[in-house]
């Protein structure tokens, strides 16, 4: 069944059977830190998107979206897309010491936690467009309480905040060590997911057959 906020907090304090204030109040915290702990261990092409926008000319620096995690591509337009490579600062630095020097940008790297920085600088305004592996609205954020996770990946999820409950409780170690194995079968199933179904189809993988009447 799906959960909302509401009945996996339920389902949570249910399977480690404790309603204590403490515990209760931190079940928003316990919840995220699960979350976290999937989206930073696999990557599903439902938490891919894209941003489109622009570059400024004179300026080396772009700014993230709010809700960016990892980048999979930038491109800009420059009579066509192309698309920039990835290098780490300090190698655009190298390559660009003056941050006069302008051009159509070629590389780009991750700044700081809220911008990116492109070399050489732009030399004129360049359409962009971002596609990167973005942070969902928490289940415990989301204005109806439900989410992605909540949805699709069931006991992942459940297993996952019963994983940290227990770390929480200090709970016995034969159920910490049944909900942590319960917990890996259920992202090895999301893994396969993610790597495998949701990046292919049918008609490519052969698993459609030519009707024969």
């Amino acid at each position: 069944m799906a959960f909302t906020f509401t009945s996996l907090k339920q389902a949570i304090q249910d399977y480690c059977e404790s309603n204590e204030t403490s515990f209760v109040n931190n079940l928003p915290t316990i919840i995220t830190q699960a979350e976290d702990k999937i989206l930073k261990t696999v990557q599903l092409p439902d938490f891919r998107k894209n941003v489109t926008g622009s570059v400024a000319s004179g300026n080396q620096y772009l700014i993230m979206p709010t809700d960016f995690l990892t980048p999979y591509s930038l491109a800009i337009d420059n009579s066509g897309f192309e698309y920039l490579i990835f290098k780490d600062v300090n190698f655009i630095r190298q390559a660009y010491p003056l941050t006069t020097t302008q051009g159509a940008p070629k590389y780009y790297g991750i700044f700081s936690r809220t911008a990116f920085i492109l070399g050489p600088t732009p030399d004129s305004a360049y359409e962009a467009e971002l596609h990167y592996f973005h942070k969902p609205t928490s289940i415990t954020a989301s204005g109806d309480g439900t989410s992605w996770l909540g949805t699709n990946a069931e006991s992942t999820l459940l297993y996952g905040c019963l994983v940290e409950a227990y770390t929480y409780l200090k709970g016995d170690p034969d159920l910490m060590q049944l909900y942590a194995q319960r917990y890996a079968d259920a992202l090895l199933k999301l893994e396969r997911l993610g790597e495998g179904y949701s990046t292919t189809d049918s008609y490519r993988s052969g698993e459609v057959r030519e009707s024969r009447g």
